[in-house]
């Protein structure tokens, strides 16, 4: 990519969106194409159509999408998997129509079986079954990485899917019901601590094993990845191949924590000093799931947040929201 691209961010008032943006303009980007909900409906096909054939972006960071946790999931199946299939169908085939260079597909650890072996190569794609609480969601992005794999065969495109674990940091989504983890926690905590009650509750035993990444580290490996110099980033895209092995790239930090170590972290950077109650007769979801980052990482890219650092300034920006 060069500094004056044209660089459409599709979902960039998300998590992933706002990480990516912060970056780009860190290294000297400037060029953004954005467009909020209100203004494109990304599940409308005529609309990102239309969008493509008048703006033209040389690149796409595809990081719009319906996202939530394990109650999100259970309650809105068929958003999860209707939304996200509109989505991405609309704009890799709109980007191949008008010729982008290179697309970064951002899916989600979810997509690998439930109990795939740990750490997860990206090999494993489609070796087990899917976790049934976030199977509508994983089946999309799925079928996105197979789009991404099926466009660079036939048309030879350059779409790379990259898969990150989960994610936490700036402009979360802190709703009570439908966030992830790790925001879910620390408004649990903080509000616990504000109101001065005794006991905070967690659903599940706290047993699972769970990745966390702070989400600039995910924006920086995703421009590293996508700024690879053709005779590195052309090896990754399976355009001559159809052998298993997907265009795909782990983006984690390659550690892992239990439900439990993690929610008496959050307790400790909040400042907490009550008592923490597992509820077991909540699901605990994949007992657990662990990014093998081997690819990445040999590709000359490692992560840099630690977790507690990164939870400090999480809860920072918390903070911070509340009081404005």
């Amino acid at each position: 990519m060069k500094l004056d691209s044209k660089i459409y961010i599709a979902g960039h008032r998300g998590l992933v969106g706002t990480a990516l943006m912060r970056t780009l303009r860190a290294k000297g980007y400037s060029n953004f194409l954005t467009r909020t909900h209100a203004e494109l409906d990304l599940t409308d096909q005529a609309a990102v159509a239309a969008f493509f054939a008048a703006e033209k972006p040389d690149y796409v960071f595809l990081a719009a999408a319906k996202v939530g946790g394990i109650h999100a999931n259970n309650s809105y199946p068929a958003e999860f998997i209707r939304d996200n299939l509109a989505i991405q169908t609309n704009i890799i085939h709109a980007a191949y129509k008008n010729d982008v260079k290179r697309m970064l597909f951002l899916g989600s650890s979810c997509i690998y079986p439930k109990l795939a072996p740990q750490p997860m190569k990206e090999a494993d794609l489609l070796t087990g079954p899917l976790e049934p609480t976030n199977r509508p969601y994983a089946l999309a992005k799925i079928a996105g990485i197979e789009m991404c794999w099926s466009y660079n065969r036939q048309y030879k495109t350059q779409y790379l899917a990259v898969m990150p674990t989960n994610l936490y940091g700036p402009g979360d989504n802190y709703h009570p019901e439908n966030s992830h983890v790790i925001p879910a926690l620390i408004r649990k905590f903080h509000e616990a601590r504000q109101t001065g009650s005794p006991t905070v509750t967690v659903w599940g035993t706290g047993a699972p094993k769970r990745e966390f990444m702070y989400s600039e580290d995910m924006a920086d490996a995703c421009v590293y990845l996508m700024a690879l110099p053709d005779e590195q980033f052309t090896l990754l895209l399976g355009q001559d191949r159809n052998d298993g092995l997907p265009p795909l790239v782990n983006i984690g930090v390659g550690e892992d924590l239990t439900i439990r170590e993690l929610a008496e972290t959050v307790k400790q950077v909040t400042g907490y000093a009550g008592t923490i109650v597992f509820d077991s007769s909540k699901p605990d979801g994949t007992p657990r799931k662990l990014m093998d980052v081997t690819r990445l990482n040999q590709m000359g890219w490692k992560h840099s947040t630690s977790l507690s650092r990164g939870l400090q300034l999480a809860y920072a920006d918390y903070i911070d929201r509340e009081n404005r």
